[in-house]
């Protein structure tokens, strides 16, 4: 029998976060685990009067195709890709997993080569994203694989996605609404403030956050959300942080990251777990090593952490930072092939003080 949450999940994707109106060209991209959300997406898109196309993936195919290519392989954009990225008017992505270590054992610079060739089109996603001209979102399926990851079953795990998406009450779309109602007395508060600095047993770091804009992270792009954020000035980024989580990307675990920033650059950086892909990834690009967001997460329904980064960075009690792209909503000119999130907890003996004046202490706002 299925899930009727996800017929709901399905609903919420595409009349709240993107409300997909009738004549839209509308991208669902989706892992192959994932069908029965994809098919109920196409239901929603359709009877929304969109114009939908699906594309289907899968672990198996993503690995062969970085194991098997040849630089010149990896750096070729597809004339099919390029034409999506200029034009779709909606992106709805279905993100699953039959194991999420598939990669871990494919070379770090092939991954690097890929994404830099890359770089174009997500600069085309992130401008038209800003500019209004598309609208996108994602969120997860609750398969195997992630509930293996967050050490739960899949019973718990799906209860755990339709409660921290509001998929298991009568009416998610306005749990959305109130959550970016309060969400939004926090960005209003910090608009136009100007230093914030955060001090923490793994934490003492201040950066700008001058002429730069807060959003409020309200479901309508990562389903679920709950953060607040914004990109910091470039070069204002001083001190040092040790994250508490481990940082997960293109399949890899790296925990026990230490970076330490002068002028907003990363001058050194060590991980206990991982620590060579750790410095790839910063090498990247000149951008890699600056940031390109600051954020708080708001989320008090999500409070365990479950190795999947659209979660973990929402915990409510937890700050994130991501080195790389900046989002240019925010102001961000930090330019990267690379945006990696890494989350550090502040729950406990942690203060974030906003222009002097004590803004977060411990998990909760004090304004």
């Amino acid at each position: 029998m299925s899930d009727p949450r996800i017929k709901k999940l399905a609903d919420l994707l595409v009349n709240y976060s993107v409300k997909v109106q009738p004549g839209q060209w509308v991208l669902i991209t989706s892992h192959i685990i994932a069908e029965p959300l994809a098919n109920e997406v196409l239901r929603a898109v359709l009877e929304a009067g969109g114009l939908p196309q699906i594309l289907m993936s899968s672990d198996d195919l993503v690995e062969t195709d970085l194991r098997y290519s040849s630089d010149e392989q990896l750096t070729w954009i597809s004339p099919v890709v390029k034409t999506i990225y200029e034009e779709v008017d909606v992106m709805i992505a279905l993100r699953g997993a039959e194991n999420t270590r598939s990669l871990t054992n494919i070379d770090p610079k092939k991954q690097q080569i890929q994404a830099q060739a890359r770089q174009e089109l997500m600069a085309t996603y992130m401008k038209r994203s800003a500019e209004g001209d598309l609208k996108w979102t994602l969120t997860q399926y609750p398969c195997p694989a992630y509930a293996q990851d967050a050490d739960m079953s899949l019973s718990e795990y799906q209860d755990f996605v339709h409660s921290a998406t509001y998929t298991d009450q009568d009416d998610p779309v306005s749990e959305w609404e109130r959550i970016h109602n309060e969400q939004q007395k926090v960005v209003d508060w910090l608009n136009g403030k100007k230093e914030v600095t955060v001090k923490s047993p793994n934490v003492d770091l201040s950066l700008s956050i001058e002429g730069r804009t807060f959003i409020n992270s309200d479901g309508t792009r990562n389903m679920p959300s709950g953060e607040v954020f914004t990109g910091p000035v470039e070069d204002s980024a001083n001190g040092w942080v040790e994250y508490t989580y481990p940082a997960i990307e293109k399949g890899k675990e790296v925990s026990g990251i230490r970076l330490e920033f002068k002028d907003g650059k990363v001058v050194k950086a060590s991980a206990e777990k991982n620590e060579d892909f750790l410095l790839a990834m910063l090498d990247s690009d000149d951008g890699a090593r600056y940031l390109g967001e600051f954020a708080i997460g708001t989320n008090y329904g999500i409070q365990k952490f479950t190795k999947s980064i659209l979660y973990d960075e929402k915990i409510g009690g937890s700050f994130h930072m991501a080195v790389g792209f900046g989002i240019p909503e925010t102001g961000s000119k930090n330019v990267s092939s690379i945006h990696w999130d890494m989350i550090c907890d502040v729950r406990e003996d942690s203060e974030i003080h906003v222009d002097g004046e004590l803004f977060y202490k411990d998990g909760k706002f004090q304004i």
